[in-house]
């Protein structure tokens, strides 16, 4: 560097070989207190560095980059990349034990093509006990009568958004670290449950047309038995088994493929999605479906 760096001394160098050598990472404050406090001693820094003036010696060292997370809604994230920020980890330091899922899963699981500008990202709400409902016919249809409730925790980074949704706690089922187009990794849904996550929130995806040509394209690829299982231990109270069926059908899956998902019952009609105007039936599943698709 051309000027006097801000950390003095032998522990520059100890800090700087240490974040130089990192891959793509982006980190929270309290991340870079914990590194400060494991390794202060090693690299002779003084106890009187408190981590505000630490982080801030990185910035201006240029190790890490500031980067600021603008909310629609909520309060402002502040993070702190090493290298360029990419937006998928951008996206998964937007919680605690955050993933990515839904639209930006499908990409990263190879089921679209399609690089959307909304990364949509998972952070499960906290374990929750509710008395079993009784479902009814007429509870499903007031229910999807409606229009799908979308979250408004949404952040913003240049052109990219960032889609924060507080789902069901699950215990990051299904989740994995699988690497990104920029050289990084990133927790992500797998490809089973990245389905039926779309399936079950196709306004995360894109609508019901890119959920279908997300299941044709994971045809040759999904295992319908993981699929099912993962649907069982989501425990939902609604029948998705029946629009994800109808999808697996309409993506051209073998007849014996879908039985697994027949057998779970067909006791309801049920619903594609929300809000559907005029709707088609599809008898096979019990299913309404959006009018011509």
């Amino acid at each position: 560097m051309n000027r006097r760096s801000s950390l003095a001394g032998a522990g520059n160098r100890l800090v700087a070989e240490f974040f130089k050598t990192l891959g793509p990472r982006v980190f929270r404050q309290t991340d870079l207190s914990l590194i400060l406090g494991e390794h202060r001693q090693a690299w002779g820094l003084p106890a009187s560095l408190t981590v505000s003036r630490f982080i801030s010696a990185l910035v201006d060292d240029e190790l890490v980059k500031r980067v600021s997370l603008r909310s629609e809604k909520y309060r402002d994230f502040v993070r702190y990349a090493v290298r360029e920020p990419s937006p998928y980890l951008l996206g998964a330091s937007l919680g605690q034990h955050a993933y990515l899922s839904h639209g930006t899963a499908m990409f990263l699981n190879g089921l679209t093509d399609q690089l959307a500008k909304t990364i949509y990202v998972n952070d499960e709400q906290r374990p929750k006990l509710f008395p079993p409902g009784v479902l009814t016919q007429q509870g499903i249809d007031a229910a999807f009568s409606r229009q799908q409730r979308v979250s408004s925790n949404v952040y913003v980074d240049g052109t990219t958004r960032y889609l924060v949704v507080s789902g069901k706690n699950t215990g990051r089922l299904e989740v994995t670290e699988i690497r990104t187009p920029d050289g990084g990794s990133v927790d992500t849904t797998k490809l089973e449950r990245t389905l039926i996550d779309i399936a079950v929130r196709p306004d995360y995806a894109g609508g019901p047309h890119v959920v279908r040509d997300a299941y044709a394209a994971a045809r040759d690829r999904v295992s319908v038995s993981v699929l099912v299982a993962t649907l069982k231990a989501l425990d939902y109270a609604y029948p998705y088994h029946q629009m994800i069926g109808f999808y697996m059908a309409r993506a051209g899956y073998e007849a014996k493929r879908l039985e697994a998902l027949k057998k779970i019952g067909l006791r309801f009609n049920f619903y594609l999605s929300y809000g559907l105007r005029e709707p088609d039936y599809d008898q096979s599943w019990h299913l309404f479906v959006p009018k011509g698709f």
